[in-house]
């Protein structure tokens, strides 16, 4: 898998001397700051201690399973042209190396919807889909119960809202309120369409 993250430090510097620190017990492969440079902080071959606790599609230790890309970014602000275009670079990279398909690029909120919002609603994800680096809908599906497509889609169990917020912040992000139609029917699209995994 790739997870895609945002720091949630105020500048680069910041966030690299917290992924490089030993005693922060976090890490990550890559990190791409706003301008568009790029560090690998870790060998694609070793694991990293960007996941933490969670499970997608089923799966748990996210970290031994996938590939952890940190864009610098607060969470309040747009991700800048050159970061983007850095990423997309490098998604296309990793994703070649490691036969990684689009349905199994993540978001970080995704996998664990009850402790983390990154990389929030700012990010493109139909723009990277368009570039087959990750997965986006055609189209809607049927007016159908929320929860059984978020369980199909790959959502872990969590309180309702949060998996609402997860899914919204990915495929509807300007979702607001109570769970809508839009929600049930774009959640019903994607689970259509990633079948059974």
């Amino acid at each position: 898998m790739l997870v895609l993250h945002y720091t949630g430090m105020r500048d680069t510097e910041a966030a690299l001397d917290r992924l490089c620190d030993p005693g922060a017990q976090v890490s990550a492969h890559y990190v791409i700051c706003p301008r568009g440079t790029l560090w690998q902080l870790v060998s694609e071959e070793n694991r990293a201690w960007h996941a933490g606790a969670g499970e997608w599609a089923g799966l748990r230790d996210i970290n031994s399973r996938s590939i952890g890309i940190e864009l610098v970014n607060t969470g309040a602000q747009p991700f800048p042209e050159p970061q983007m275009r850095r990423l997309e670079e490098l998604m296309r990279q990793v994703m070649d190396r490691h036969a990684i398909a689009p349905r199994d690029v993540i978001a970080h909120s995704d996998m664990a919807p009850e402790r983390k919002e990154d990389p929030g609603p700012r990010l493109d994800w139909r723009r990277l889909a368009r570039l087959g680096l990750a997965f986006w809908p055609e189209g809607m599906g049927e007016d159908r119960p929320l929860a059984p497509s978020l369980d199909a889609i790959g959502y872990p169990p969590a309180e309702t809202s949060r998996r609402l917020q997860a899914f919204r912040f990915r495929f509807h992000p300007a979702g607001t309120g109570p769970e809508s139609v839009v929600d049930r029917r774009r959640a019903a699209a994607v689970a259509a369409a990633f079948g059974p995994t």
